[in-house]
């Protein structure tokens, strides 16, 4: 018998651990098990013909929100092509409400919930040719009707196989790793509130396991543990492991910052630049709407934690929001938004509620007048408090900050434009006001385009001179991008004669400038004064720009005059 495990993921560096877990977990079974991705990027054809090439007794397939739609074309295909092949659907997305999915889906067999003793127990009767209608967690459908075999108990995860091994390829791959299951909080969107209770691997399997990654040089591991450091022995053991390693890997965990205590804190100061970033789910931080939603934390807290380990400097921060929760008004988002942005994390997400199968959240959406869609990702359309054209609003503004805000790569050119509006919020909704009235959403803008588009905001809304905006955005693009060429758009002013002479004079050492591979760039104000001091002061100011390090930005203008190298 062969089996194909498909995942189909979001993006290709994605990858899936479920269709791992349950290989690994049958790895002593005696069956032919071929693990397949794909990204809903690829093209269905594709797809479908090389699932059919394997020529499997059984297509099984890891569901969730972001891909089920595809999912169910690829299976509806497999079967106008080949009846005899089973389709198995196992993951979240099918967990709740099973047994109507199977019956108005094409496919045979569905796994609820947790599923590596639920498949192991179905491969193991299938080699076997048991019966299977009594499996616990697994829905069969037979004839016109969906047998049920009883709900099965959660599982001791220590007894999970390890999913990945030496012959794997992770290159240029976000890995996934679980280190629990549950969380302790019972948020009624979420569907690990329906599940009550964590559960934690052997520490020193973590231990090893990390190593692993480590070993094999691995750019990213993303921790899929709801709340990380719910248990604060635990978190602080791993994090005090992973501090102390010779590594490049980057660690990325979901935590509560408000439960950081002093001493996790005091831990995370030694941690090396890069090692760690951290995924914090504000949500909101209306006292009454978090309290709708089952979540009892003050956004003070939250933010005396983050403020704290942002004084650390080695750790990146990623805080969310969720427009669209029962009680909150466009007013009241717009408040969490600009509460968030004064914290100045390194990354903002808005986010929109999900009304999903199994939630409390989709027990009471009629309760708080919540639209959503009925197809997947079974999102919010309006509120009560909240409209449609309020949401679409918010869609908007969500997209100029993850291109503008989280990029890092605009920071000046935002700095510039904060002031001039009431709030932060006001500043991101306008532009992106802006863009929708330009048509620019719909069109491919390139890189070049992300800058120039300030400069006819500028002009056009609020209705300013752009000469010292250029400035400023030629600062922040000299600063990221190629050093030898700049948008036509902006104006040049550079001097080859006097670059010549620093190299040489620097090459004698007659003068200190700390790196060598630069670019020298002439400015008509003090952009240095003008970024931190707010203070507009003209004149012909000499920049240096390291070409290796976008960091290092040296104003020699005092050396020049004092050197008398012009």
């Amino acid at each position: 018998m062969k089996i194909a495990l498909i995942g189909i993921n979001s993006k290709f560096i994605h990858i899936n651990l479920a269709i791992r877990y349950l290989k690994a977990y049958t790895n002593d079974l005696d069956y032919d098990c071929k693990i397949m991705e794909f990204s809903i990027n690829d093209r269905l054809e594709r797809i479908l013909r090389e699932i059919l090439d394997e020529k499997p007794d059984i297509a099984a397939f890891s569901c969730y929100i972001w891909n089920l739609e595809y999912v169910l074309k690829i299976a509806d295909l497999i079967k106008l092509i080949d009846k005899n092949i089973k389709i198995l659907y196992g993951g979240p997305e099918v967990s709740y409400e099973s047994k109507s999915f199977l019956e108005n889906n094409p496919g045979d067999y569905l796994i609820e919930g947790e599923g590596e003793e639920t498949f192991r127990e179905f491969v193991y009767n299938i080699i076997n040719k048991k019966e299977i209608f009594n499996i616990k967690g697994l829905y069969t459908k037979y004839g016109n009707n969906v047998i049920y075999g009883g709900k099965r108990n959660l599982m001791d995860i220590n007894k999970l196989i390890f999913s990945y091994d030496d012959d794997m390829d992770l290159n240029n791959k976000i890995v996934y790793y679980e280190s629990s299951r549950g969380c302790p909080f019972n948020c009624k969107y979420c569907l690990s509130s329906t599940i009550r209770g964590v559960r934690f691997l052997n520490i020193e399997r973590v231990k090893k396991e990390l190593k692993f990654f480590i070993d094999k040089k691995v750019k990213l591991v993303k921790f899929v543990d709801r709340t990380f450091n719910c248990s604060r022995e635990f978190s602080m053991e791993i994090w005090n492991y992973l501090i102390n390693l010779d590594t490049n890997t980057t660690f990325h965990f979901e935590i509560s910052a408000d439960i950081l205590n002093d001493k996790q804190i005091n831990l995370l100061k030694k941690a090396p630049k890069g090692r760690f970033q951290f995924e914090i789910g504000v949500q909101t931080t209306n006292d009454n709407v978090l309290k709708n939603i089952n979540r009892y934390v003050k956004f003070e807290k939250i933010k005396n934690q983050v403020l704290e380990i942002k004084k650390i400097g080695s750790i990146k921060q990623h805080l969310d929001l969720i427009a669209g929760l029962p009680g909150e008004n466009f007013e009241s988002f717009k408040k969490s938004f600009n509460d968030l942005y004064s914290i100045y994390p390194d990354e903002i997400q808005l986010g929109f509620l999900k009304v999903l199968k199994g939630s409390l959240m989709k027990e009471e959406a009629e309760m708080w007048g919540i639209t959503y869609s009925p197809y997947p990702p079974y999102e919010v359309l309006k509120t009560r408090d909240i409209s449609y054209d309020e949401i679409q609003i918010l869609k908007r503004t969500e997209e100029i900050v993850d291109k503008y805000f989280n990029s890092q790569k605009f920071k000046s050119i935002i700095n510039y434009f904060i002031p001039k509006f009431k709030t932060p919020f006001d500043f991101y909704s306008n532009l992106g006001e802006f863009f929708n009235n330009k048509g620019y959403f719909k069109r491919n803008l390139s890189s070049v385009d992300y800058y120039k588009v300030f400069l006819e905001f500028n002009s056009e809304v609020l209705k300013e001179d752009n000469e010292v905006l250029k400035e400023i955005i030629k600062f922040e693009y000299l600063k990221y991008n190629r050093k030898k060429w700049i948008p036509e758009f902006l104006t040049r002013y550079f001097n080859k004669k006097l670059e010549k002479k620093l190299k040489i004079e620097q090459k004698n050492n007659t003068i200190k400038i700390p790196f060598y591979n630069y670019h020298l760039e002439i400015f008509h104000i003090d952009i240095f004064k003008f970024l931190y001091d707010n203070k507009l002061i003209k004149g012909n100011y000499y920049l240096i720009f390291d070409e290796d390090n976008p960091d290092n930005i040296l104003d020699i203008t005092e050396l020049v005059y004092n050197e008398n190298l012009l």
